[in-house]
């Protein structure tokens, strides 16, 4: 072997032991917790769980608000094949869901436990639903109401691209986040 290919690798060599140091000192010596959540809520906040759930810990509520028949336990279908958790089809009873169902894609009701569920069924809508936060609600589902200008539902790639677009969930007016 040459005295140039010895250097070489002598260089070489000494330039991956000490990136491996760096890089060692730099994950050591890291103090970055992650995102931070709220120490406390202001008095009179709601706690809201903002966290971005997965499909399969996701339960759906599905309305029909247009004249098709069968629309909600069609799309119902298509949510339990992406897995969700729970896709039930309710119907209206003596109120309607909505009062002007043809003017939107979808509505999506929710409240403080389902926030980030919420936040996630925007995306299967490419951020074209009406969302409605009520702050009283208890349990953890989330309302979807087809309106008049539901097509279909989007691909997964584009589920991904929506989810990409709309970023982290954001807290209603008057929540906090949960720990």
């Amino acid at each position: 072997m040459s005295f140039a290919r010895v250097r070489a690798l002598a260089v070489v060599g000494t330039l991956v032991v000490a990136a491996a140091i760096f890089v060692i000192v730099a994950l050591v010596k890291d103090r970055q917790s992650g995102p931070q959540a709220a120490e406390g809520c202001a008095e009179g906040a709601i706690v809201a769980n903002a966290k971005l759930p997965t499909p399969e810990e996701v339960k759906l509520n599905i309305y029909n608000a247009t004249g098709k028949p069968g629309l909600a336990g069609d799309v119902s279908k298509e949510f339990l094949a992406r897995r969700f958790k729970e896709a039930k089809v309710q119907t209206a009873g003596p109120n309607p869901p909505v009062n002007k169902p043809g003017d939107e894609v979808a509505f999506i009701r929710y409240g403080p436990k389902t926030v980030g569920a919420a936040w996630l069924m925007r995306a299967y809508f490419l951020n074209q639903a009406e969302t409605q936060f009520d702050k009283a609600r208890q349990d953890d589902q989330v309302d979807v109401i087809i309106g008049g200008r539901f097509q279909q539902l989007p691909t997964t790639t584009e589920v991904n691209q929506a989810i990409g677009a709309l970023g982290n969930p954001t807290l209603p007016e008057g929540t906090c986040a949960s720990e």
